[in-house]
């Protein structure tokens, strides 16, 4: 090479190391820098689909298919999330559900690093993006065609409208309204969940009245609450002519005091007089609730799963917490507690061709071949590996949110207190929801544990823009 080939060729390195210098610190408080990192997010929200060669399938997930495609009531999966499906386009390619669900996710992370670190730049939007992307499980709940990617979304939507709605502006907060309407219908934990964070706000209101305490703004999350029990509601009808928000609670209830040994208690007490359906098989009850919910030959199939079940799971749950109030208290908080530590990626995320590949033959055969040599039905998906990356991020960063939530207040850095607090609730409150109602269950928490990773991160990027200022 010549002395001046060399020359040049130095000053070209040289000038594209300024231009992505100056890329790097692109401002993402202006809408084009905005939209460049909601696009640039989306395909690394989706790295764990497309790693896997299809999205990724739960064992819920056929029977949300089963209930979009032929318009027939499944008592325990969400109506609100079959039509989602539906109308995504899922029977064209389940890709689609995916990708919206990448798009919506990469609007909220967007919009939640503008309103928390307002001199954010693209780079470090991106550089958090791709953290998120190796060492949490987010892109594994984007990329899968099941509800759980919503709970992060709910919370941090939740938690925009109501104390950063006059910044961001009227279409993206009617954007994130809609996010939030949808992300709590298409589960009915989120109901519980996002009912209880307006709750909180609202008493936080109460006893917080003078700057510099952020004031919540309550409108927006209370509709969006509103609108979307409508919604529930309105799908349930659609599906069974009836209204109500759910008819599987009592059922998932009753399996998890059965796990925890309260139901065979109420059984050997009660048989004699009342008469359930399930005394006679009281002395061969599963000791796991997934085992009588899911297993093949179990009383629950014998007598007639979730719709036949209904009345008398609810009577049994009525029956245990008045005979044993103290018993199923100490259960329900030892459930919670449980819930609270478990988060490692992958739960369920195994081969599902025994279970959902009937409902790809039958509803999207087209599908069929892709979905049959993905790497999930393979069994080829590292999980222990990539857990153990995961965990300790996990722990870390909850480790950290408490201590700096704990730390804010002492400071009384207001606005940082109120995010991590907020983050914090959110946890607790999934925990508990999720694990008394249902039993603990890894994925649960797994699909809210990223938000620490990103509430710490901006906070963090935020005071390093203000130091360099």
């Amino acid at each position: 090479m010549s002395e001046v080939s060399a020359t040049a060729f130095v000053e070209r390195r040289n000038e594209a190391r300024a231009a992505f210098a100056r890329a790097w610190r692109l401002p993402v408080a202006a809408p084009t820098w905005e939209a460049a990192a909601i696009a640039v997010l989306i395909p690394m929200l989706l790295v764990a689909a497309l790693w896997n060669g299809f999205p990724l399938m739960f064992y819920d997930t056929g029977a949300y298919i089963f209930q979009g495609f032929t318009g027939r009531f499944v008592p325990e999966r969400s109506p609100v999330y079959s039509l989602f499906l539906w109308y995504a386009g899922a029977g064209v390619t389940i890709w689609s559900i995916a990708i919206v669900q990448a798009v919506i996710t990469a609007f909220v992370v967007v919009e939640t690093a503008r309103a928390v670190a307002p001199h954010i730049a693209l780079g470090t939007v991106l550089a958090i993006g791709g953290a998120l992307t190796i060492l949490t499980g987010l892109p594994w709940y984007v990329g899968e065609a099941e509800p759980d990617c919503f709970t992060a979304l709910l919370v941090l939507s939740l938690y925009l409208l109501a104390f950063h709605s006059q910044t961001l502006g009227r279409w993206r907060a009617l954007a994130l309204f809609l996010i939030a309407v949808l992300s709590v219908g298409v589960h009915p934990s989120h109901l519980g969940l996002a009912a209880g964070l307006v709750i909180l706000t609202a008493l936080y209101t109460l006893f917080v009245r003078r700057p510099p305490w952020p004031r919540p703004k309550l409108l927006l999350p209370c509709a969006s609450i509103v609108l979307s029990l409508t919604l529930t509601l309105g799908a349930n009808f659609h599906y069974t002519r009836h209204i109500f928000i759910s008819r599987a609670g009592g059922v998932f209830a009753m399996a998890r005091m059965m796990q925890d040994g309260i139901v065979t208690k109420v059984l050997d007490e009660t048989c004699a007089a009342k008469h359930f359906d399930l005394c006679p098989y009281r002395d061969t009850l599963p000791t796991r609730a997934d085992q009588y919910l899911w297993g093949p030959k179990t009383p629950f199939n014998k007598l007639g799963r979730f719709t036949k079940t209904e009345k008398e799971s609810d009577a049994i749950v009525r029956e245990s917490l008045w005979r044993y109030p103290w018993l199923n208290l100490e259960m329900a908080a030892k459930d919670a507690v449980e819930q609270f530590v478990i988060f490692h990626t992958g739960d369920g995320i195994d081969p599902q061709q025994w279970i959902i590949g009937r409902d790809f033959r039958i509803f999207m055969p087209s599908q069929l071949p892709a979905y049959g040599i993905a790497l999930q039905q393979k069994g080829g998906i590292p999980f222990r590996a990539i857990n153990f990356l995961h965990l300790p991020v996990a722990w870390l960063g909850l480790v950290l949110l408490i201590a700096g939530f704990l730390f804010a207040l002492g400071k009384s850095d207001c606005r940082t207190a109120v995010l991590f607090g907020f983050v914090l609730a959110a946890l607790m409150g999934n925990a508990m929801i999720c694990g008394v109602l249902s039993g603990p269950h890894a994925r649960y928490q797994s699909r809210l544990i990223w938000t620490p990773i990103l509430a710490l991160a901006l906070v963090g990027s935020s005071r390093l823009a203000l130091r360099q200022e």
